[in-house]
This record gives structure tokens, C-alpha cells and sequence, in this order.
């Protein structure tokens, strides 16, 4: 599991004084960087080998300025070639956000999925955790 830390900016909020629905997608998206080294160490985009398939996000409850957000990144499945992140935001200690993400190992060029293999499928086992464990 990857964990994260985002301490929200008074910009995040909207007018009903909680964090704005859209700022979970973009921490979500820099919370999974640690998992985007593991494709590309150096997050260059001209060797990107990974596209997005689906994303979607369950709010919970609300997030509020002046508290520090923990972000947890984990698979909760792997494929041959896509598979499934899960995140967590957390506040307080709740779990206020929850979001699944699909994606999927992918040769731009060729325009088709690529198989994961070798080490770096080794190295996201080591993040894979069983979906029982979600709702702790």
C-alpha cells in the first residue's frame, strides 16, 4: 500500500465550506504516482505504457480545510494486463472518499494491451490486497 498526504489548500473548498467533489479525482491521480514509477521510474510521458479505462468515486462524506487528507493507494485486482487501484481518503482517521480506478499496461504505437509480467507484475503483488478489506 502507498500512502499519501494532502493538506488542502482554502482553494479546494467550495461554497458550502467542505473540499470541492472535484479535487478527489486530481489527489487521487497524484496519489498514484508511486504506482506510476513502477511503469515508467521517471513518469516521463513520452514512455508512458499505461492508459485509464475507468474511474469512478464514492463520496462518503464530506472532507474539510484545515485537516491533513491520507491518501492509500492499493490493487484490489490484477489482470493479465489491466487492473484495479483502489483509494482511499481518509480524514481524521474516516474514511470519507472511496475510489476505483481501471487500468490497463498498454503499447501506444501498437495501440494494444500489453501483458504484465516478470518483476514488475512481482512488484504490484506486493500492493494487492483482497477487497474484504475495503470498508475497514
Amino acid at each position: 500500500m502507498f500512502v499519501r498526504t494532502i493538506e488542502p489548500a482554502f482553494h479546494d473548498t467550495d461554497a458550502l465550506g467542505h473540499i470541492n467533489n472535484t479535487r478527489l479525482p486530481a489527489w487521487f491521480e497524484l496519489a498514484r504516482n508511486d504506482l506510476f514509477r513502477l511503469f515508467t521510474p521517471d513518469l516521463d510521458p513520452r514512455q508512458w505504457r499505461l492508459i485509464m479505462a475507468r474511474m469512478e468515486i464514492d463520496y462518503r462524506a464530506e472532507l474539510y480545510y484545515g485537516h491533513d487528507i491520507e491518501i492509500r493507494t492499493y490493487l484490489t485486482r490484477l489482470g493479465t494486463s489491466s487492473f484495479t487501484v483502489t483509494q482511499e481518503a481518509r480524514q481524521n482517521g474516516a474514511l470519507a472518499n472511496l475510489g476505483h480506478t481501471v487500468l490497463v499496461q498498454f503499447d501506444h504505437d501498437a495501440k494494444r494491451a500489453v501483458p504484465i509480467e516478470g518483476e514488475l507484475r512481482r512488484a504490484l503483488e506486493a500492493h494487492l490486497q483482497e477487497p474484504e478489506a475495503i470498508d475497514a
